[in-house]
C-alpha cells in the first residue's frame, strides 16, 4: 500500500518520536533523582551540634546517593535564616535541612513575625538523634553539686550569666526552665550559635551554660564542670550526674529531637528515599559513637514518627513559652 507522502511523514515523525522506539514515555526517561550535588542545610554555625550531626551523616548519604551531599552553614536568628532558604527553596530534591527540634518547635511561639512558617512550609524527612543538654559551669563557680550550684544562684541574684546558643534556642528554653522552677535569678548572654556560646564559658565571660553536647569534651580536663542534665530522665552516658528533677526542680525538659527537613511540596519518592537511607546511616558504629559522645542518642525514626515527635514536642515547649510569658521580638 502507497500512502501519500504528508501522511508517511506524519507515521514516521511518531513512530519516532523519543519514548515510542524506547517503550518509556518522555517525561519517565527524565534523568532518575539525584543526577546532581544534595545541598544540606544547617542553621547554625560550624561546630555545634546540628553541624556535628550533618558532617556525620553527610558521608553515609553521599555514598549510598551516588552524589556529593554539601553542608551549608547558614545561621542567623536562631536558625531563622536557614529555615527560610530551604522552605523558600526549590522543592526538587536537593536542598535539605538539618535543624534542632526548637527551629520548629519553638520559634513559632516566640517570634510574631516569621518570614516562613514551618509547619506548613518545610516537610519532615527524617530524624537524626535525641539530642540532650546538660548544666555545665565554669570551675571559677565554687559550688562542685548541683545542690550546691542552686544555692550559689540564689546567694547571688542576678550576678552570674549564662550563654545560649541564641534567643529561643532549646539551650535558651532549658535555661528559662531552669531559673522558672528554682525561682532563680541569672543574666541571660545569647550567643549567634551554640560553639561561640561554649566558647566564651570556657574562657569564663560566662559561668554556666545549658549544653548540647559538644562542650562534655571538656570536663574530663576540668576546664568545665558537669553538674546536671536538664532530661526526665539521667543520661546512659553519665548515669552519676543526676536530673534537675532531682533537686526538686520539676518540668525542666530540654530534649531535642534534630532532624532533617525538605521543602514542602517535595516528592514524596525522594523523602522515602532519604529517611531510608538517613536511617541507614544512622546504623553505623563510628556515628553512633560520635552521637554518644554528644550525650545524645541516634533516633532513626519512620516519617510519620517523626512528624509526630515534633508535634509533642511542639505541644510541650509552647505550653511552657505561654506559661512564662516569653517572647523575643
Amino acid at each position: 500500500m502507497r500512502f501519500p507522502h504528508r501522511i508517511a511523514r506524519a507515521l514516521c515523525a511518531a513512530l519516532c518520536a523519543p519514548g515510542l522506539l524506547t517503550g518509556v514515555s518522555a517525561p519517565a526517561a527524565a534523568q532518575p533523582w539525584p543526577d546532581k550535588p544534595i545541598r544540606l542545610v544547617v542553621n547554625f554555625p560550624a561546630g555545634g551540634a546540628a553541624d556535628t550531626l550533618a558532617r556525620g551523616i553527610s558521608p553515609g548519604l553521599s555514598e549510598a546517593l551516588k552524589r556529593p551531599v554539601v553542608i551549608d552553614n547558614r545561621p542567623g536568628a536562631n536558625g531563622i535564616v536557614g529555615g527560610d532558604a530551604v522552605a523558600k527553596a526549590p522543592a526538587d530534591g536537593y536542598t535539605f535541612l538539618l535543624t534542632s527540634g526548637g527551629a520548629v518547635a519553638i520559634d513559632p511561639f516566640l517570634y510574631k513575625k516569621m518570614p516562613y512558617d514551618p509547619l506548613k512550609d518545610l516537610t519532615p524527612v527524617a530524624s537524626v538523634a535525641l539530642v540532650r543538654v546538660y548544666l555545665l559551669v565554669h570551675p571559677s563557680v565554687p559550688a562542685k553539686t548541683l545542690d550546691e550550684f542552686i544555692a550559689h544562684v540564689r546567694e547571688h541574684p542576678g550576678k552570674l550569666s549564662y550563654g545560649s546558643a541564641g534567643n529561643g534556642s532549646t539551650p535558651h528554653i532549658a535555661a528559662e526552665m531552669f531559673k522558672r522552677a528554682g525561682k532563680l535569678d541569672a543574666v541571660h548572654v545569647p550567643y549567634k550559635g551554640a560553639a561561640p556560646a561554649l566558647s566564651d564559658l570556657l574562657a569564663g565571660q560566662v559561668q554556666l551554660m545549658f549544653d548540647p553536647g559538644p562542650g562534655l569534651q571538656h570536663v574530663a580536663s576540668g576546664k568545665l564542670r558537669l553538674l546536671a542534665v536538664a532530661s526526665a530522665k539521667r543520661a546512659a552516658q553519665y548515669p552519676d550526674v543526676p536530673t534537675l528533677a532531682e533537686a526538686g526542680l520539676q518540668d525542666v525538659d530540654g530534649d531535642s529531637t534534630f532532624g532533617v527537613y525538605a521543602p514542602a511540596g517535595t516528592p514524596p519518592a525522594i523523602v522515602e528515599r532519604m529517611n531510608h537511607e538517613i536511617n541507614r546511616t544512622l546504623a553505623g558504629a563510628q556515628l553512633q559513637d560520635n552521637v554518644n559522645k554528644l550525650g545524645g542518642a541516634v533516633a532513626p525514626l519512620s516519617i510519620q514518627a517523626f512528624a509526630e515527635r515534633q508535634n509533642v514536642d511542639r505541644a510541650r515547649y509552647g505550653r511552657f513559652i505561654r506559661q512564662a510569658g516569653i517572647t523575643v521580638d
